[in-house]
């Protein structure tokens, strides 16, 4: 060492960033997390008279938690070297001590931690007493040892530490205790007592004892004293820490060359898991419902698994341990005191799938297991928990792995070819029937789930099943599974339960293969629906219960039913409530109450992006959700090319507009200073009306609003429209125009019949469906007229290449259901869909509002999450005024 190191080694040494090298990349990247944070602070640095330089700092990370980390510089071989050490579990190399140093590399942060030393100055050795202990020539050789014992039951010092170590500094022939005063006349090397006596503080031991009480008379000597180390008692309770000090104190002294000792009665020695008396049981509880009992022996006595994944979740586990080699060994406390080593490897296994099945809420209670989750454990811990497993779940748990593997022959009574992804649908319905399990088949629309499920029916007869199966379907959607049921499944009876005389055939139940009925129908129909056992319950757009409160809901719960399947390629319109909704129908209890499912899954997912949540909820429902899209199995199906038309306003339409925005405006920021989320109805109100203006200014009620003089005659996207429908026509091409607005729909069938463009238009009020459908795809129409709520499922019209949207929709969903009418398997033709949107209003910002959130729409767990909250930010957003240049 030529000199001590000064601010300028320092400085030379965190800039090179030669200490990285200390950090995992992980580590790093979180240190640096942390400091970028401003989460580093009240760093200090010390001038040791070693001639080392100290500097500690306290890392507080977002739950408010503080660690201080402390940093030792010093100088060998003219190099800088650095040694830290931390008061969090990790100890040495951890994310604070990263995140300290990345701190100090930041300018003017090193001279603040020195306070006034002058910027050049190095650090200054301090002078050592020749009386008392002249500096040799050469420093002495020296070795450290610690000794741990136990105070005897007759010492004179009850206020001394039960447990206590004394350490000793050998200086060849001569030892001495290390002593931080420094008072007994010996040889001495400041430089390396120094580091001892850091080492011991590093690990909360500190020296000397508390003062006695003066009514004793007899008191300890100085030496007595000075001998003695003992844990921090601010920072610890003395049996844990002497657990904790076994097992991981004397590894990190021995490896700086202490030698440690410890007394025959001293205890405190952790237990140690013995994976040879590990025992794991998934016991039958009845009902598709399992538990698992696990736990393993020490000293003879019976350690339960689950307090321990408690405490491992309370210690964050599995994040301090992320970057920790398997084999490595994890010290944790019971809740009786007692310490437990752990293979990390293990547990980290273990924790991350049960505490994925189990929301890592070890609450005390037995781990309850659905039979999917138990197949899981079965399947995933298999080489950790070996355990003794119902023959029924390692069969589910086998069939797991590829539940939509051919094993059924297709029935020879199906009257139609399947496509390969279909055949794989059917077998994954028979894999559910096949295991007890219900699920959702969550193909996009037009990929044929009527026809997958319609072969599943004639399997399971072929099999013995004699029961009726119960289809339950919107209004409109019912005729079409009694057309599909007959041309594709003729074997089958079909008995419609609609109409003025369904009662009649209510006696034909028991002996049909299949009842058909709809959603409004089931809560009138519920008492002679609920008294007929049926094998299959189908719903199909099951979304019609994504509401677990509403009448329809209810009903379908009542039915009796040994196997259930959804269809619907939306089971979640708005937000992940409907899914657990779905999934409460399909398998009670599966996904928890409505409460603990916000709290676990929904709000972390919603509010927080929490994709961890996401997946745990992905990896929790996965086996019982089949999702196909179009671009993934209909490779046959020709391009879809979306064209967006960005239009302006007119002049008169702005001031229209303008006019009404600013008062619906005010008008809503008045109701929402009154009455809060009461306010709903005033906003959408306003919203309504400004999207009126875009589609034309005829369809806007303005009331009391003073607008006599600005409603002009005339709208730019309706003229847009007319424009754009004459050249189409000139093409040949057949015409879907999707709007919600009827009376927009009126006003674009006067133009056509001006036109002479022959057309046909359905909305609520069509009773004809069926014929209107047959018209269109037999080339009687250029134009078809639809309402995107009466007409956004339950059609096929593939005669149509050109679909219009002439208003946008907050559900992207919703638009892409109304696009597949035509865009479906059967077309042979490209699709264009053009979407009319006028520019700088909220029309635009709805589209943006869709934009912003179609990464996470793409999402079968997360799909469009575009619940409206009102707030200042919504309020701003869609009430701004027009600002012609968005985009």
């Amino acid at each position: 060492m030529t000199h001590p190191p000064g601010i300028d080694d320092l400085r030379e040494f965190l800039a090179s960033g030669d200490w990285k090298s200390l950090f995992s990349d992980s580590v790093l990247a979180a240190g640096f997390k942390a400091a970028r944070a401003k989460r580093v602070t009240g760093t200090r640095a010390e001038l040791l008279d070693t001639g080392d330089i100290e500097v500690v700092g306290t890392v507080i990370d977002p739950e408010g938690h503080q660690d201080e980390s402390t940093l030792a510089f010093w100088l060998e071989e003219g190099r800088l070297q650095v040694d830290t050490d931390c008061t969090c579990p990790v100890r040495s190399g951890c994310v604070h001590s990263a995140a300290v140093l990345e701190h100090l590399s930041r300018p003017n942060r090193l001279e603040k931690a020195f306070g006034k030393l002058p910027e050049n100055t190095p650090a200054p050795t301090q002078q050592l007493d020749a009386e008392k202990s002249p500096a040799p020539a050469e420093s002495p050789s020296i070795t450290f040892r610690l000794h741990i014992k136990r105070r005897p039951n007759n010492d004179d010092f009850p206020w001394l530490p039960e447990t206590y170590a004394t350490a000793i500094a050998d200086y060849g022939t001569k030892s001495y205790p290390l002593d931080p005063a420094g008072n007994i006349a010996r040889p001495r090397d400041r430089a390396a007592e120094s580091n001892a006596l850091n080492t011991l503080y590093a690990l909360d031991l500190i020296p000397g004892a508390e003062t006695p009480p003066v009514s004793l008379k007899k008191l300890p000597t100085v030496d007595e004293i000075s001998t003695l180390w003992a844990p921090d008692s601010k920072q610890w309770q003395p049996s844990l820490y002497w657990q904790r000090f076994r097992h991981e104190g004397i590894a990190a002294l021995e490896k700086r060359g202490w030698k440690v000792t410890l007394a025959h009665d001293v205890g405190h020695k952790p237990l140690a898991f013995n994976a040879s008396t590990w025992k794991a049981e998934i016991v039958e509880e009845g009902r598709g419902w399992f538990h698992l009992s696990a736990g393993f022996e020490v000293d003879g006595e019976q350690i339960e698994l689950q307090p321990v994944l408690a405490t491992l979740v309370e210690y964050n586990f599995l994040e301090i341990t992320r970057d920790l080699p398997d084999g490595q060994q994890f010290l944790i406390f019971l809740p009786d005191g007692r310490g437990l080593t752990l293979p990390v490897g293990r547990f980290r296994r273990i924790l991350t799938h049960l505490g994925e099945l189990m929301d890592f809420k070890f609450d005390g209670k037995k781990m309850r297991l659905h039979k999917v989750e138990a197949a899981a454990v079965a399947e995933t811990l298999e080489q950790d928990l070996e355990s003794e497993t119902p023959e029924e779940i390692k069969t589910l748990a086998l069939a797991s792995k590829t539940p939509n593997k051919a094993s059924t022959p297709v029935p020879n009574t199906l009257k139609a070819e399947l496509r390969s992804y279909q055949e794989e649908g059917y077998q994954w319905m028979q894999f559910l029937a096949n295991n007890e399990l219900h699920g959702i088949l969550a193909d996009d629309m037009g990929l044929g789930k009527t026809m997958q499920t319609l072969t599943h029916i004639l399997a399971e007869k072929e099999k013995g099943n004699t029961l009726p199966n119960l289809v339950v379907a919107p209004t409109s959607v019912v005729e079409n599974w009694q057309r599909e049921a007959a041309k594709f499944a003729p074997s089958l009876k079909v008995v419609i339960l609609q109409g003025a005389d369904r009662y009649q055939r209510y006696s034909q139940l028991p002996n049909c293969d299949i009842a058909l009925t709809s959603y409004a129908l089931l809560h009138r129909d519920l008492e002679p629906l609920s008294s007929q056992p049926f094998h299959l319950l189908v719903l199909d757009e099951a979304q019609h219960i994504k509401n677990p409160g509403a009448q329809v809901t209810t009903a379908v719960k009542q039915l009796d039913s040994r196997h259930r399947v959804c269809l619907s390629g939306t089971p979640v319109e708005n937000h992940l409530g409907e899914l657990w909704s779905l999934f409460e129908f399909l398998m009670p209890g599966l996904l928890g109450t409505s409460e603990t499912f916000r709290e676990t899954f929904r709000n972390p997912i919603e509010k927080d992006g929490n994709q961890q949540r996401a997946d745990a909820l992905a990896h929790k429902v996965g086996p019982l959700i089949l999702r196909r899209t179009k671009d993934q199995v209909a490779t046959e199906l020709p391009p879809k090319t979306e064209i967006p038309h960005l239009i302006e306003l007119g002049e008169h339409e702005k001031d229209l507009y303008e006019t009404v925005r600013a008062t619906m405006d005010k008008h809503v920021r008045q109701a929402l200073a009154i009455r809060g989320q009461q306010a709903q109805m005033v906003f959408l109100d306003a919203l309504l009306k400004l999207r009126q203006i875009c589609c034309h200014p005829n369809l806007v009620d303005t009331g009391s609003l003073k607008t006599e003089n600005l409603k002009p005659n005339t709208s730019s996207k309706f003229n847009y429209l007319t424009d754009l429908l004459a050249t189409l026509k000139e093409e040949g091409r057949r015409v879907l125009i999707f709007s919600q607005f009827t009376s927009m729909l009126d006003i674009i069938e006067q133009h056509l019949v001006e036109q002479d463009t022959s057309y046909l238009k359905l909305t609520g009020a069509t009773k004809n469906r069926q014929d209107l459908v047959e018209d269109f795809q037999a080339g009687k129409a250029e134009v078809f007229l639809i309402s995107l709520k009466a007409g956004g499922t339950g059609l096929t019209l593939t005669n149509a290449d050109t679909v219009i949207h002439y208003d946008p929709w907050w559900n992207p969903a919703a638009e892409n259901q109304a696009t597949d009418r035509a865009y479906r398997i059967g077309q042979d033709k490209p699709v264009f869909v053009h979407k009319l949107i006028c520019q700088g209003t909220v029309e635009q910002r709805i589209q943006q509002m869709q934009e912003k959130k179609a990464g996470i729409s793409d999402s079968i767990l997360t799909a469009s999450l575009n619940t409206l909250k009102l707030n200042d930010d919504i309020l701003t957003n869609l009430l701004a005024p027009i600002h012609p240049t968005e985009g």
